[in-house]
């Protein structure tokens, strides 16, 4: 797929998946795309968790009750590493969502759909128990799941604000 087609086609899908699996070849080059994201001083804050063992799905499902984590043929799970340069810059918040974004648009041009779920995470301390479900190292923080699969239903996306609306050129 086109890289702008990728662009143009990534929506959030919440849906039901169609319970086929993914190649484990699909999931490592989406990932891949994860791992080339930016990182401040290339430290490379970010790393990931893959799940396609059906159980720990669906424990996974029981914290994160959705359409979509319930049928997901893998589950992707981004976790970071605080890092902070001698100048006390971090960038592990930035660097976990550059990576984030190119694996949604490699999910995409893959033919699968996903969503990032990161909000859910915050409440009731379901990263705290999802760390703890996956056997999580200290230091590292489960940041977000992406569920993924092929989708039953169509995927649209959002209806975007104009270029006019939301950029503009300073010449």
């Amino acid at each position: 797929m086109d890289f702008f087609d990728a662009i143009y086609k990534r929506a959030s899908y919440r849906e039901e998946f169609d319970g086929a699996g993914i190649p484990k070849a699909d999931l490592e080059e989406i990932v891949e795309a994860g791992i080339k994201a930016p990182s401040g001083y290339n430290h490379q804050t970010t790393s990931f968790i893959i799940v396609t063992n059906t159980e720990v799905k669906s424990k996974l499902a029981e914290l994160v009750p959705t359409k979509a984590m319930k049928t997901a043929a893998a589950v992707i799970i981004p976790v970071s590493s605080y890092w902070e340069a001698n100048n006390g810059l971090s960038f592990e918040i930035e660097d976990y969502a550059a990576s984030v974004e190119n694996i949604m648009l490699a999910i995409v041009a893959k033919g699968y759909a996903g969503v990032w779920v990161d909000g859910q995470m915050k409440l009731g301390h379901t990263g705290d128990k999802i760390a703890e479900l996956i056997h999580l190292e200290d230091g590292l923080t489960a940041r977000a799941v992406i569920p993924v699969g092929r989708p039953v239903k169509d995927v649209p996306q959002k209806e975007k604000k104009s270029f006019g609306e939301r950029a503009k050129f300073i010449e």
